[in-house]
């Protein structure tokens, strides 16, 4: 944040939502005030002290290490495997399914090395927002966090459906007939009402605004219960598979066989696809401030359930890949499928039901956890109404935010059919990613939120960086996006130029950039080369989405930016500039009464 206070013609007596003509007049001082308060960065200090402070009272300092596994466990492995890997089996990798696994659970845990460096050293419920706010100011933060709560709300509304169906499936019971209420006269996709739906979201709302602690017990029940039900299919793939499916397809003249049918193309669109089945881990980011020993715990925590997560999908996807040739999996239900042909073990099914209905569950509960305090904490930054931010005193939970939130999801999930997948925060939640990985480079080659640092050093070389690894990584996904495989020496060799000129660029800026800012309790090894990974892996992520995921990202954005323009930067202008000129003001009479009494 600036040091200097705002000029006193930029200020709005009463502040500027105090009248019409108040906020009139704050309108027309648009332009300058997105100028001072866009790219205004608080301290990390600051950001746990003064604003953290506008909530009243503190959250609870009740978690560990084991509650933050849980709730990273909970989180990623809601119903969406079930989904996402016969696709990624069926339409690109094969069996070679389990190595894309693999190396998208890499990818995550790159991330997760990225988000535990700013969880340690600033350990606030905000999340994702306020590592982008202390680094690259206030406009990206809100934006990057708009989009997330949106992608948060939805995808919770339709995860929150689809419980209904699952639980059918797991009862036997054809759930869209019996358990939705057809309501005549409202349009396709908002004629059927699931109060089923809105019953378990306000159920959990009720939960986590009860404790956190009590949410992460019962979180801890339902997720151990959900990994048996893994456990078991595994176990049954493993005992009833036969091991030449993993190389054997069921028509080999019109498939080609071995374990990476469609090469090292297939295992990474595979990855591409089977990674939105990690996201989840970043919400446990959101409970730092709830940790109780925040450098010890935070790292177990976050990096421990994206690895444990990680061997149980690629021991899943060897089950289902020894089950059936990969050729005769159903890609929308793939180890169902594989057990309802099998004479006497239709039961499975139900099983596979049933450890789906946990597991969204589970999923909903960590990312209504997260949502509400990413919320809270964009309350306290004064670009969200303020009650937003309150902690209550008995619960010591953001209990305003979590009603807030769930009401909103309930309220879509009561009659809106959504077409979204399980899992697919996808584009807000991968953007995010991204945009973590560079503050993670910016910040310490620039020291943010050190003014001693900033004095000496110019931002622009870390930007330059940056911006050119971006387009480079960009390059890269055109190529293997746009260029045919037939044409293999040309892609492969713009593919390898890509790679190369992108570690040169790593390489260079290491050499001739020092590190600004060091860590004190914990830091991303390897600097910059984790973290640049990251941001091309997000990048290459980010283009295997399809147009209308870059259509509803853009339309969140767009409403967005009109409420940071209309709103948010003139509530922020009173929260920050106008309370500096209140202090100011107030030493000013102090002093001229001091001197009246000499």
């Amino acid at each position: 944040m600036d040091d200097k206070a705002a000029p006193a013609s930029d200020q709005v007596a009463g502040g500027s939502f105090s009248s019409l003509r108040a906020y009139g007049r704050a309108l027309a001082q648009t332009p300058r005030r997105v100028a001072r308060r866009a790219c205004a960065a608080t301290a990390p200090g600051e950001e746990m002290s003064r604003v953290r402070a506008r909530s009243g009272a503190d959250m609870a300092r009740a978690l560990r290490w084991w509650d933050l596994v849980g709730l990273g466990l909970g989180g990623m492995v809601g119903a969406g495997v079930f989904v996402t890997t016969g696709r990624a089996t069926s339409l690109y990798a094969g069996p070679g399914v389990v190595v894309s696994y693999a190396i998208a659970g890499l990818c995550a845990l790159l991330s997760a090395f990225c988000y535990t460096e700013f969880a340690v050293d600033m350990p606030v419920a905000g999340g994702a927002f306020s590592y982008l706010r202390v680094t690259f100011g206030e406009f990206a933060a809100f934006l990057t966090g708009a989009n997330l709560i949106m992608e948060y709300v939805f995808s919770n509304a339709a995860v929150a459906r689809s419980f209904t169906a699952y639980l059918g499936t797991a009862v036997g019971v054809d759930a869209a007939s019996k358990w939705r209420i057809a309501v005549p006269g409202l349009p396709k996709g908002f004629n059927q009402v699931d109060l089923v739906a809105v019953g378990v979201i306000l159920l959990i709302t009720v939960c986590i605004c009860y404790s956190t602690k009590e949410s992460s017990s019962v979180n801890l029940v339902l997720t151990a219960v959900h990994v048996a039900f893994i456990v078991f299919i595994i176990v049954m793939g493993f005992v009833h598979g036969d091991a030449r499916n993993l190389t054997r397809p069921a028509d080999p003249g019109r498939n080609p066989g071995g374990f990476f049918p469609h090469g090292a193309v297939g295992v990474f669109n595979g990855a591409a696809m089977v990674y939105l089945s990690y996201i989840g881990y970043d919400a446990v980011s959101t409970m730092a401030e709830e940790v109780r020993h925040p450098a010890r715990d935070i790292p177990v925590g976050v990096s421990g359930s994206v690895v444990l997560v990680t061997a149980l999908y690629c021991l899943m996807a060897a089950s289902m890949s020894m089950l059936l040739p990969y050729d005769k999996i159903d890609p929308d239900a793939p180890f169902s499928g594989a057990f309802t042909g099998r004479d006497g073990w239709g039961w499975v099914s139900n099983v596979i039901g049933g450890g789906a209905s946990l597991g969204i569950l589970t999923s909903l509960m960590v990312a209504m956890l997260g949502q509400a305090r990413y919320l809270c904490v964009i309350g306290r930054s004064g670009v969200m109404p303020a009650w937003l931010a309150k902690v209550n005193s008995t619960t010591a939970t953001p209990i305003n935010a979590s009603a807030f939130l769930g009401v909103l999801t309930a309220a879509l999930a009561l009659f809106t059919e959504l077409d979204v997948l399980l899992n697919l925060v996808c584009i807000g939640t991968l953007f995010v990613f991204y945009m973590v990985a560079n503050a993670v480079i910016f910040r310490r080659y620039y020291a943010g939120g050190s003014s001693h640092h900033q004095h000496r050093r110019q931002p622009w070389p870390t930007l330059a960086f940056l911006l050119a690894f971006s387009l480079i990584a960009l390059a890269f996904t055109l190529v293997w996006k746009l260029v045919p495989p037939h044409l293999g020496g040309l892609r492969t060799g713009l593919l390898g130029a890509c790679g190369a000129l992108a570690v040169a660029t790593v390489a260079a800026f290491r050499a001739v950039v020092p590190q600004a800012h060091a860590p004190e309790l914990w830091g991303v090894p390897a600097m910059p080369w984790v973290p640049a990974a990251s941001v091309f892996l997000n990048v290459f992520l980010l283009g295997s989405l399809d147009r209308p995921s870059y259509v509803r990202f853009g339309v969140f954005s767009a409403a967005a930016v009109a409420v940071y323009l209309l709103y948010s930067v003139h509530a922020s202008f009173d929260a920050d500039e106008g309370t500096d000129a209140a202090v100011l003001h107030s030493k000013v009479q102090d002093e001229d009464a001091a001197c009246s009494h000499v």
